[in-house]
């Protein structure tokens, strides 16, 4: 087998829910990710790419039928270039890279290009077929925005709560105050807004054509612990979590090149990372948050490598709650977590996510000199994927 490296990452700004992205269409965001990726690496011959493998948490709209195929075809690739998209909700395009780099260390593939998108805006609403013509009944829209619909009611009533409430349970679980909350979403903004001061975001992040807009449009760098606690609690009257300390609702897309060794010689650049040990793993669907504490594990394990030698991490900011137990449990400096940022700020544009963690965490590691780092992103319905990087810098 050989191994597989990350040679160029990108993705678009994130825009908030109805904001300047709202008129976009996923398969237009998942292009424009692509492109991006093509223009800067020139001398790669997009003849070359094996396959694109996309993450997508939706499919019910505009990114129906396949959006990784639509997304290469409206690229420019050409027609003979497969695609896939993948669907493991919030971790769909850290899967897809997961899965493009299993196809470069088997042999399959030289080349993939890899990431996902996700419209959250433009998610449509849902009526289900009734099973007769003309049925007396009234019958409910359902959106697909975000969380269960359409239940199935054999499944048990525990494990179909909403997210929010999930987290609220963790917390209840592992006695994460409000207040620690709050202070890591103020963190996280602060964070975001420092690192997009600071150039950090110029050369990963790449304009939405027709779309003014130039950074990640969730951020808050005026929020402080004061403005947040006196947000009212989303999910219980007597709860912690609010709209302050929980990821919003995003568009936007990613993508991650992956290739072989021998891959530079037609890419034309130098790898950027090796993607050293992957994991997944599953939880009661209410635990969801907690799964990458397993998931990382598993990863690390395959890497040969242990916490001590980790330098970077992103991991994904669903919810605060489920950043600190995660924290909490892997006995980790939570400064080397998310130094430049976090969902909670940035965004969670559910199938472009892991893309973004991703190719955060490779700039992270070239630009801290970091050996190792670990990605890792919480699931819906209890499951969480990890992907430890090593870095290739001289």
């Amino acid at each position: 087998m050989t191994a597989a490296y990350v040679y160029q990452a990108v993705r678009t700004p994130f825009g908030r829910f109805g904001g300047a992205l709202a008129a976009v269409r996923p398969d237009d965001l998942a292009a424009t990710a692509l492109t991006a990726v093509l223009d800067r690496l020139p001398a790669l011959d997009p003849a070359r790419i094996d396959e694109i493998v996309l993450g997508n948490a939706n499919g019910a709209g505009e990114d129906n039928r396949n959006v990784a195929r639509m997304a290469g075809l409206l690229a420019g690739l050409p027609v003979s270039v497969p695609a896939t998209t993948v669907n493991r909700l919030c971790g769909s395009s850290l899967d897809a890279a997961m899965i493009g780099s299993r196809q470069v260390e088997t042999g399959d593939a030289d080349i993939v290009l890899t990431g996902g998108v996700e419209s959250m805006t433009r998610a449509p609403w849902v009526l289900p077929k009734p099973e007769r013509a003309y049925p007396a009944a009234n019958a409910t829209l359902s959106s697909t925005t975000l969380g269960w619909r359409l239940v199935n009611p054999a499944m048990p009533a525990e494990w179909t709560v909403s997210l929010g409430e999930a987290n609220e349970q963790l917390r209840e679980r592992y006695a994460v105050s409000r207040e620690r909350q709050d202070e890591f979403a103020v963190r996280s903004h602060r964070l975001a807004d420092e690192a997009w001061a600071a150039g950090f975001y110029d050369d990963l992040v790449v304009p939405v054509p027709g779309v003014e807009l130039a950074r990640d449009e969730s951020i808050r760098p005026g929020s402080t612990v004061e403005r947040l606690a006196a947000l009212t609690p989303s999910f219980r009257s007597d709860g912690t979590i609010t709209a302050g300390n929980a990821s919003p609702l995003n568009d936007g897309a990613s993508a991650v090149l992956i290739g072989n060794e021998s891959a530079e010689q037609l890419v034309g650049a130098r790898p950027l990372a090796r993607i050293a040990g992957r994991g997944a793993h599953a939880v009661e669907p209410q635990l969801f948050g907690y799964a990458p504490v397993e998931a990382a594990g598993k990863a690390l394990k395959r890497a040969g490598i242990g916490w001590d030698d980790v330098g970077a991490v992103e991991l994904n900011e669903a919810f605060a709650v489920q950043s600190l137990v995660c924290v909490d449990a892997w006995g980790i400096d939570p400064d080397i977590v998310n130094a430049r940022g976090g969902a909670i700020a940035i965004g969670h544009p559910l199938g472009a996510s892991g893309g973004r963690i991703l190719g955060t965490l490779a700039k992270r590691m070239h630009e801290g000199h970091h050996r190792w780092g670990v990605a890792a992103i919480c699931i819906g319905v209890g499951q969480g994927l990890a992907v430890v990087l090593e870095s290739t810098a001289p």
